[in-house]
C-alpha cells in the first residue's frame, strides 16, 4: 500500500511538472500564430497614404457627386497623409451618398446607395489602399 501511494504521488508530480513545462510553450505558439477565420483575413489599412493617391481618390468622389469630398482640401506640400484622412473622406462620402439615395428602389441600390456611388466609393478606397473605413 505504501508503494502504491508513493508511485501515485510521483506520477502526479511528474504529470504536473510536464504540464507546467509544456503549457507556456503551447501558449507561446498560440500567440505567435493565432487561428484566423475568413473574416480575419482582411488586409490591414496602411498607416499613411501617398498624397497623389489621396487626391486621386478625392477626385473620384467629387466626380461621383460628393459635396463633402469637394469641400475637402487637396493634400499638398507633403509626401503622404495619415490613413485617417482617407478613411474620413470615404466615410463622409458614404454617409452622404446613402442619404442622397435613400429613396431609390432597393433593386437599384447596393449597400444602401446607388450602384454608381457604391462603385465610386470602392474605387476611391482601392486607389488609397484602404480596406476598412
Amino acid at each position: 500500500m505504501h508503494r502504491l501511494v508513493r508511485n501515485t504521488l510521483a506520477t502526479v508530480a511528474i504529470t504536473g511538472a510536464l504540464t507546467a513545462a509544456v503549457a507556456p510553450t503551447a501558449m507561446a505558439v498560440e500567440q505567435v500564430q493565432p487561428a484566423t477565420t475568413a473574416s480575419q483575413k482582411q488586409a490591414a489599412n496602411p498607416s499613411r497614404i501617398k498624397t497623389g493617391d489621396f487626391n486621386n481618390a478625392r477626385g473620384i468622389l467629387v466626380k461621383a457627386g460628393s459635396k463633402t469630398a469637394e469641400k475637402t482640401h487637396e493634400a499638398h506640400g507633403v509626401k503622404d497623409v495619415p490613413v485617417s484622412h482617407g478613411t474620413s473622406l470615404l466615410a463622409e462620402a458614404r454617409d452622404e451618398f446613402r442619404a442622397a439615395d435613400r429613396n431609390l428602389p432597393a433593386k437599384d441600390k447596393k449597400s444602401d446607395m446607388s450602384i454608381a456611388h457604391y462603385d465610386a466609393i470602392h474605387k476611391a478606397a482601392k486607389t488609397m489602399g484602404i480596406d476598412t473605413w
